[in-house]
């Protein structure tokens, strides 16, 4: 990430996504990267139907590609300083979003349901789709552990989201896939879909 530490982010620069949203699973959740591409997510959901509701959160490594284009967004952004909600009253609501930069010199944080700045709708769609990975990762390591019959079912949702584009940063998951391609107990079938998984996520990262 030597390019975004050249830009002026920083090492200790960080970008923070944040989503509120009551109708959903999870009904909250955030996700923070620093410039030196280390992140983190966390979480409050279930995690299946008969689950209740709990705290999750996990750290990875978001690819180089993924991380300067976050800083590149913020930058085009303006940092977020000032409004960035289209204030359109007419639109869905789609849960609370909040985008936050800080570094040594700035701390800005913005709130919108929907943002008319083709930055912020990127970062938007990005950061979802990271969630999406990692509320995978989530699942089937609770299904690994306690429901593996469920597990087929959940790699072939994330396999087809995954090939459609809907998924990105799959090797953030990599330790629980990799976890259910070395288990024995678990069926041929599914230790192969999730082996394609890691290599999809191995391929995407050297890639970028």
């Amino acid at each position: 990430m030597s390019q975004v530490a050249g830009a002026g982010a920083g090492s200790t620069a960080t970008v923070t996504f944040t989503l509120d949203f009551p109708e959903s699973n999870p009904a909250h959740y955030s996700i923070t990267v620093d410039a030196a591409g280390h992140a983190s997510y966390e979480c409050t959901g279930i995690v299946a139907k008969d689950s209740e509701e709990q705290a999750y959160q996990t750290e990875f490594e978001v690819s180089a590609r993924t991380g300067e284009k976050i800083f590149d967004r913020a930058r085009q952004a303006k940092y977020f300083a000032g409004k960035i909600d289209s204030g359109n009253g007419k639109l869905a609501f789609t849960g609370a979003k909040q985008l936050s930069y800080q570094d040594g010199h700035r701390s800005n944080t913005a709130r919108y349901n929907y943002s008319s700045l083709e930055p912020v709708r990127e970062l938007t769609t990005l950061f979802q789709s990271m969630a999406g990975t990692l509320e995978y990762g989530r699942r089937l390591a609770y299904y690994h552990r306690y429901q593996k019959l469920a597990l087929d079912e959940e790699l072939k949702r994330m396999e087809a989201q995954a090939k459609s584009n809907e998924l990105n940063e799959i090797q953030s998951v990599a330790p629980v896939l990799q976890e259910i391609v070395e288990d024995t107990s678990v069926i041929n079938v599914v230790r192969a879909r999730a082996q394609g998984l890691l290599r999809m996520g191995s391929g995407a990262a050297a890639g970028h």
